[in-house]
């Protein structure tokens, strides 16, 4: 019986810390596969009803009102996210009573590359009083270019209208811009004055 017991012990011994083994290798495949499941892209930054204020030199550069603003900076490509909407106002130093506005459902800012994108009823109104509607355009800041391929509908404070049906190329400012597959309307009473 003694024999028996040191036999079955040194058996058991040995088989133990095999099975423990197996047990937690067994248990970790299991962890890294439901952890591959989850999602991971969480906001490391929030803001709720934002109102900010950039300066430049002492001046007001832009406002931007935001009611939710996320910022997700732990992924290789940091980013900020306006889910809720956005208004902003460009103030330029040379119009400062007339800021350029933005309107619009949707906003992303690539931090490192200096992009943004603003997406859903998007609404832009020069310092010259243009209004440009589209449901997208995007502004790659270190080239000062803003661009779109949605149809742009611009209207300007005399009534006169132009379409842009395959989108538009813009500086920045909106001071200059070209619009793919364009068309439009003019007001006649303008037009009519124009010509004396």
């Amino acid at each position: 019986m003694n024999l028996l017991n040191r036999i079955f012990s040194k058996k058991l011994a040995g088989v133990f810390p095999l099975a423990i083994f197996f047990l937690l290798v067994s248990c970790e495949e299991d962890l890294t596969k439901t952890k591959a499941g989850k999602k991971t892209n969480f906001a490391s930054q929030i803001l709720y009803n934002a109102k900010i204020i950039q300066r430049d030199s002492g001046r007001i550069a832009m406002r931007f009102n935001a009611p939710l603003i996320e910022k997700y900076e732990y992924l290789e490509t940091p980013y900020v996210e306006a889910r809720k909407g956005i208004y902003i106002e460009f103030i330029d130093q040379k119009t400062p009573k007339t800021p350029g506005k933005l309107w619009a459902k949707y906003a992303k800012m690539i931090e490192k590359n200096d992009f943004y994108m603003a997406k859903g009823d998007v609404k832009i109104i020069n310092p010259e009083g243009q209004t440009f509607k589209m449901q997208s355009i995007y502004w790659d800041k270190k080239n000062k270019k803003m661009y779109t391929r949605d149809t742009v509908y611009i209207t300007d404070k005399d009534g006169n209208i132009l379409i842009g049906s395959n989108g538009m190329n813009a500086k920045d400012d909106f001071s200059k811009y070209s619009l793919y597959n364009s068309f439009g309307e003019g007001n006649p009473d303008n037009m009519s004055e124009a010509k004396k």
